[in-house]
């Protein structure tokens, strides 16, 4: 089976980036498919994740990002002749690999790609809940031409893939033909936190989905009772010198690390997870740290958080945006130890669910409906 890919790049150190070259080296190594992946803004940009031989990688080189440089006149007449040459490209590639199945697996150019694809089953995976997808666009008029057209192309979609029940549950009210495939998540393979080191730890991109600003004013509220205690906070992006000169201006015991490879270590080097996101798709973090044996304080946002972490048993999954109770919760994984190990054990159990050999034969399944079908 021949199955390709679109995607923009792969890049930058993201949670998509590391699924989808997962995934698509387990398709390749363990079930022998043909796998294809093409970039639209590749470029020479070197992969931070390990890329089997068996996946094909091709750029179109289109770089999109290029239609910024110029006002917004000139913006639109550069953004549609890229549009024009990213068709073209794009469909000599499809004619050339004669897929079964084409995966998309982000909101973009999905116009391109229903006009393109003739008969091939198309796939679109939901790594953004539903309702920001189809909302997407600054103003009013924007906003609504953007969601006219978007929805006009989306009803040519064979399948909606969504990673969450709820978020199926939104996607089901604009697409007939919708399913619920988690994540694969990259697991821990090796010993467990000890939970005894004083620190916890929080990982993600510096923005406003993230809400790294949020953790820092919780933490002002944790320190003062527990002073011995450190937060380390992993990630890049564009809030990064607005969180620095606010962990300097209050002199916390905050440390602030740029992403790293081996954030598994970082795990294991620490005793609590916590995670402040404003909305969470799945939340790729959650089960890599419980993974480890940490226990964790999450937000229940919209939607992944609540399909992850049991309440009370292997975390606390916190009503949305309750700032006292997150407060609260964190400060008993502090000062119990007991009560750390006993749901940092049932989250190592349950993380498994995640593994790739469980998820991926999900995405067979479907694959193999599909090319049946046509």
């Amino acid at each position: 089976m021949r199955i390709l890919y679109v995607f923009r790049s792969l890049a930058v150190w993201g949670g998509i980036e590391r699924v989808l070259v997962e995934k698509m080296n387990f398709l390749s190594s363990v079930y022998g498919y043909n796998v294809y992946i093409i970039t639209s803004d590749q470029g020479n940009h070197p992969i931070p994740y390990h890329l089997e031989d068996k996946v094909h990688l091709e750029d179109l080189n289109i770089r999109f990002h290029q239609q910024y440089q110029y006002n917004i006149v000139k913006r639109q007449w550069v953004k549609k002749r890229l549009k024009q040459e990213y068709e073209q490209r794009l469909a000599e590639c499809i004619l050339q690999i004669q897929p079964d199945i084409i995966v998309c697996t982000t909101a973009d150019h999905i116009d391109s790609l229903v006009k393109l694809k003739g008969s091939i089953p198309l796939v679109v995976e939901s790594h953004s809940i539903c309702l920001r997808t189809i909302e997407d666009g600054k103003f009013c008029l924007q906003r609504k031409w953007y969601k006219y057209h978007y929805l006009k192309a989306l009803s040519k979609v064979d399948f909606i893939v969504a990673l969450t029940e709820g978020d199926a549950n939104e996607w089901r009210k604009v697409h007939p033909h919708v399913v619920v495939i988690p994540n694969i998540v990259h697991l821990n393979d090796g010993a467990v936190s000890t939970l005894e080191n004083k620190r916890v730890i929080w990982v993600g991109r510096f923005d406003y989905q993230k809400r790294p600003l949020e953790m820092v004013r919780i933490w002002e509220k944790i320190q003062p009772q527990f002073p011995d205690w450190q937060l380390h906070i992993y990630g890049e992006g564009e809030q990064r010198q607005e969180l620095e000169d606010k962990v300097r201006s209050l002199g916390m015991n905050i440390k602030i690390h740029q992403p790293t490879e081996f954030i598994f270590d970082c795990y294991r080097e620490s005793s609590i997870l916590v995670s402040t996101s404003l909305f969470e798709p799945f939340g790729l973090v959650i089960p890599e740290a419980m993974s480890c044996g940490l226990p964790v304080v999450v937000f229940d946002c919209p939607y992944g958080p609540s399909g992850i972490v049991t309440d009370g048993e292997d975390g606390f999954l916190i009503p949305n945006r309750d700032i006292r109770l997150f407060v609260e919760k964190v400060c008993l994984l502090m000062e119990n130890e007991s009560l750390r190990l006993k749901l940092g054990k049932a989250g190592s159990a349950s993380s498994r669910q995640y593994d790739a050999s469980n998820i991926i034969p999900q995405w067979k399944q479907l694959f193999e409906e599909l090319t049946k079908e046509k």
